[in-house]
Formats: structure tokens, C-alpha cells, sequence
């Protein structure tokens, strides 16, 4: 019965620890997403609270912070999925709501973003 318990242990903590740190691209993928956030005129709700994007960048910048320390997000989209998409605390999806446009699902707003920040290479608005 030990061993059986290590081994479900080892499955389920091997594959975090396979993780890397991010690389130089990615760091400036992610980078340019928090860029676009604090440049954008946008609205971020995190559990049903509305908040401007200066304090929801220092929201997010705390959360890649904590992922980083535990090594668990390398790429652009794990920050996205650890980090931007919904609370860690209530499981609730963030939304993010921009001037003239309906709230949409935060995953799909920066995901749209990294898609436009890889197409061109210039700073996403």
C-alpha cells in the first residue's frame, strides 16, 4: 500500500517538476500581454468585481510571480491558463470588458492578444 501511494505521488508531481523556467521569448510574449492590459482601456472583472488594469496587471503580475517561483508556467499560454483565465482561489473565469464591446472570457481576450503580439511583433494595443 506504500508503494502504491508513492508511485500515484511520483505521477503526480513529476510532471510540475518537468517544468522550466520561461524562455527569453516567452518572457517577452507575457510581458507584452501585461503591456496590453495596462495599455488598453479595458476592464477586468475577477469574482464578479470590476477592476481598471492598473490593479488587475499588479493582480496578475503577483500570480506569474508565484508561478515562477514554483516553476509552473514557461510558455505565453500557461499564463494564460495558470494565471489570466480564472481565480485560483474560486475557480470563477475572469472576463475582461473593453470599451463599445461585450465582456468576454479573459482566456479569449489574451489569447487574441498573443495571436496579434506573434503576427507582428509590435506592442498589441
Amino acid at each position: 500500500m506504500v508503494m502504491r501511494r508513492l508511485a500515484v505521488l511520483l505521477l503526480v508531481t513529476l510532471p510540475w517538476a518537468a517544468y522550466a523556467a520561461p524562455s527569453a521569448q516567452a518572457k517577452r510574449e507575457i510581458q507584452g500581454l501585461m503591456d496590453a492590459l495596462s495599455a488598453s482601456s479595458c476592464e477586468f472583472q475577477r469574482n464578479g468585481t470590476w477592476h481598471g488594469r492598473d490593479e488587475a496587471r499588479k493582480h496578475l503580475q503577483r500570480k506569474y510571480d508565484y508561478l515562477l517561483k514554483k516553476n509552473l508556467v514557461d510558455t505565453a499560454e500557461q499564463f494564460i491558463e495558470r494565471a489570466a483565465s480564472k481565480s485560483s482561489m474560486s475557480g470563477r473565469a475572469y472576463q475582461v470588458r473593453c470599451p463599445g464591446q461585450p465582456a468576454q472570457p479573459a482566456a479569449t481576450w489574451f489569447a487574441a492578444k498573443l495571436d496579434a503580439l506573434r503576427g507582428s511583433g509590435a506592442p498589441v494595443r
